[in-house]
């Protein structure tokens, strides 16, 4: 079954996401869950329904992994949990795709013609705006292009996934979604000079086994923007660190104070303490 929405279309057999005709690297497990989550479009998708159909009898940090699903779906579909157009969070009980979604069989057979002139008529109809907007989706694939440089002439910012050291599992999912809202600010910051990674496999690995060369290497990463959320003695805080990969030197850290436990404000002031630095430290500067 091949689902379509808005400028995307997901493959449910092969699992394959693409915007425009454009192959969306996206992992196997969000993919499973958007498989699910779009068979049931329009309803509530349960978590215990999500880890049935994406771990099964795996044993799993699942709260862990449904974050990090959610989070890479979001990113692939350029899609944010505060103001969703696809998934929306149903608190308490599970997630939802919001948005409008046609599913056809990927080799439907055509309709049988009740004589050949109602199927001359009927394929002329079909046939013109069919044409029309296959003309339109090569001409905004073109000028998509031509508008976008290539990567290699862009300065490369890495976002890591970022991580919950207060060792209280509430805070898992909106600390990493966290790592989500920065991805989706600093696109729209300058995209003709920097291009921003957030959904490679080596950028979502825990803090205990991440490696900076790694993410370097894999990515071809300028710089990697890195969060922790800790708790000291005054309270929760949460620390920023924008660092430059070749010689791994931290060019900006700071410590944010975080009011109260429901992470009141803490999603505005990490998203623009990391653009202040994207700007200060890439676009004032440059790149060196």
């Amino acid at each position: 079954m091949v689902h379509k929405f808005g400028t995307f279309e997901f493959d449910a057999d092969s699992r394959e996401l693409r915007k425009n005709g454009r192959a969306i690297a996206l992992e196997p497990q969000p993919a499973k869950a958007l498989a699910l989550l779009l068979a049931k479009a329009g309803g509530v998708v349960s978590r215990d329904e999500l880890r049935d159909a994406v771990w099964g009898d795996t044993h799993v940090d699942f709260d862990r992994g449904i974050a990090y699903c959610m989070s890479q779906v979001r990113v692939a579909l350029g899609d944010t949990a505060d103001n969703p157009r696809f998934v929306q969070t149903v608190p308490k009980q599970g997630f939802k795709f919001i948005a409008p979604v046609a599913s056809v069989a990927p080799d439907a057979p055509d309709a049988p013609a009740a004589s050949d002139t109602s199927a001359k008529t009927f394929n002329n109809w079909v046939t013109i705006p069919l044409t029309i907007a296959m003309l339109a989706a090569a001409i905004g694939m073109v000028y998509e292009t031509l508008l976008s440089p290539p990567v290699a002439d862009r300065v490369v910012i890495a976002v890591s996934v970022f991580d919950n050291e207060t060792g209280q599992q509430q805070f898992d999912r909106p600390v990493a979604g966290l790592s989500d809202l920065v991805v989706e600010r600093l696109t729209k910051v300058d995209p003709n000079r920097i291009a921003v990674v957030g959904n490679a496999a080596v950028l979502r690995q825990p803090r205990n086994i991440r490696n900076l060369k790694a993410v370097a290497q894999n990515v071809q990463a300028d710089y990697v923007l890195l969060g922790q959320l800790q708790r000291g003695e005054a309270g929760l805080r949460f620390i920023t660190h924008f660092i430059r990969l070749r010689d791994e030197a931290h060019l900006k850290a700071n410590r944010l104070a975080v009011d109260n436990e429901q992470l009141a404000g803490l999603e505005t002031a990490v998203v623009e303490e990391f653009e202040r630095a994207v700007r200060e430290h890439v676009l004032t500067r440059g790149s060196n």
